[in-house]
C-alpha cells in the first residue's frame, strides 16, 4: 500500500492530540503527514496551516486521497468507530487513540472491519514503548519476580473544572465513555494488565466528588484478581490536587519494582542480574517531570513516535502491530468491569459476556 515515497498519513480529528500525532510522524524517516480532516472545517484548516498538509472538510474525500496510506484517529473517544470503519473500508491502515472505543461492541466492529479489509489496526498506548515499561516486562517474562503477588496502578491527577467545561464532550458517557478511568488512567490500566496478565475478578467503588456539570467519575478505586492468582489495585482520580506522578508497582516473592511516569524508581531483586547496575544508574540520574498530572498537554510525543514506527514496521513485515485491536480492547473491558462492579456493589468476573448495561450510561452499541 505504501509507495516508494514512503508512508503518507492522514489525521482525523484536529484537536489537541493531533499535534502529538503530527510531531510523531515528523520524527519518522519515510513518513509524512499529507492530509487532515475535522468535522469543524476551521480546525482542519488551522492544523493544515501549521503542518503544511492538505485540509479536508469531507472525510470521504480525504480517504480517497491516494497519498494517504495510514489514518490516525483523534476524535472524542465515543466517535472513533465511524471514521475507523470508513478508513478500513477505504483500505487505509488505522491507528486509533485510546480508548479503542467506549463499548466492547464498538471495539469489536472496528476490529472486524480492519480484519475484513486486511489492514493493520493499532490502539495507541505509547507508555508500553517507554524504556521503563520494557524493562519491567522483560524482568517479569524472565521470572525475576518469582511468584507475582501484587500489581498496582496509581493515577492521582488533577483536572480543573475549566478543563471539563472546555469541551461539551468532556465528562460525558456518550463521547468520553467515562471519567478518570476511561480518559486518564486507561494508559496505566493497559500497562498493568500487560505486565501482570489477564484480570479475572473486579470489585470497585467510584464517585463524582470534586467536579460539577459532568456525568462521569472523577475518583475510582478497584481491587483485582489476576488469572495467575496475584491481587491488584487501581486508583484513579482527576480530583487529587495538585496532581502527582502516575505510578506502577509490581511485587513478587523474589523481587519488587516501581516506575513513576517514564522512570524506574525502585528495582529490588533477590538475585542480581546483568543490567541491574545500568538501571540503578539511570534511577539515580533521572528527574521525572509531572507529565500529564495536572496539564494534559504536558506529555511528550516520543512514545507515539515509537508506536507509529512499530505500525509501519508491521505493515512492511505483514505482522500484527505490538498493540493491535484485541490488545486495545482489553483495557476497555477492564474499565467497563470496574464501572459495573461499582454500580452493582458486586464482584464482576472477566471476560465479560457482553457490554455491561450501566444505568448512568446511554451509549449505542
Amino acid at each position: 500500500m505504501a509507495k516508494s515515497r514512503g508512508f503518507g498519513f492522514g489525521i482525523v480529528g484536529c484537536g489537541m492530540i493531533a499535534g502529538f500525532h503530527a510531531k510523531a510522524i515528523a520524527d519518522i524517516r519515510g513518513a509524512k503527514l499529507v492530509a487532515c480532516y475535522d468535522a469543524v472545517p476551521a480546525a482542519a484548516d488551522r492544523l493544515a496551516a501549521q503542518q503544511g498538509c492538505r485540509p479536508y472538510h469531507n472525510l470521504k474525500e480525504m480517504l480517497a486521497d491516494s497519498d494517504v496510506d495510514v489514518v490516525t484517529i483523534g476524535t472524542p473517544s465515543g466517535a472513533h468507530l465511524e471514521p475507523a470503519v470508513a478508513a478500513a473500508r477505504a483500505r487505509k491502515h488505522v491507528i486509533v487513540e485510546k480508548p479503542l472505543e467506549i463499548t466492547l461492541s464498538r471495539c469489536d466492529k472496528i476490529i472486524r472491519e480492519c480484519q475484513k479489509a486486511k489492514v493493520k489496526l493499532s490502539a495507541i498506548f505509547p507508555s508500553r514503548f517507554h524504556r521503563s515499561s520494557v524493562e519491567l516486562k522483560k524482568a517479569i517474562d524472565g521470572g525475576r519476580f518469582g511468584r507475582l503477588t501484587l500489581g498496582e496502578a496509581y493515577v492521582k491527577w488533577f483536572r480543573s473544572q475549566e478543563y471539563y467545561d472546555s469541551g461539551a464532550w468532556r465528562g460525558t458517557w456518550e463521547l468520553d465513555g467515562g471519567g478518570a478511568l476511561m480518559n486518564q488512567a486507561i494508559h496505566s490500566v493497559d500497562i498493568l494488565t500487560w505486565l501482570m496478565g489477564p484480570v479475572v475478578e473486579i470489585s470497585a467503588h467510584t464517585g463524582l466528588l470534586a467536579h460539577k456539570r459532568i456525568a462521569v467519575e472523577d475518583t475510582a478505586v478497584a481491587t483485582l484478581k489476576f488469572k495467575n492468582g496475584a491481587l491488584g489495585v487501581i486508583e484513579a482520580s482527576t480530583a487529587a490536587y495538585p496532581g502527582y506522578l502516575k505510578r506502577i508497582e509490581i511485587h513478587g516473592s523474589e523481587g519488587s519494582a516501581a516506575m513513576e511516569e517514564e522512570d524506574v524508581v525502585a528495582w529490588d531483586f533477590a538475585k542480581k542480574a546483568r543490567g541491574d547496575a545500568a538501571v540503578e544508574k539511570r534511577m539515580a540520574e533521572s528527574i521525572s517531570t509531572a507529565g500529564g498530572a495536572s496539564d494534559p498537554s504536558a506529555i511528550g510525543h516520543h512514545g507515539h513516535t515509537e508506536q507509529f514506527r512499530d505500525v509501519l514496521d508491521a505493515i512492511r513485515e505483514d505482522r500484527p502491530p505490538a498493540i493491535d485491536g484485541p490488545e486495545g480492547r482489553r483495557s476497555v473491558e477492564i474499565i467497563l468491569g470496574i464501572y459495573k462492579a461499582a454500580e452493582t456493589g458486586k464482584t464482576i468476573k472477566l471476560p465479560l459476556a457482553s457490554d455491561p448495561v450501566l444505568k448512568a450510561r446511554k451509549v449505542k452499541a
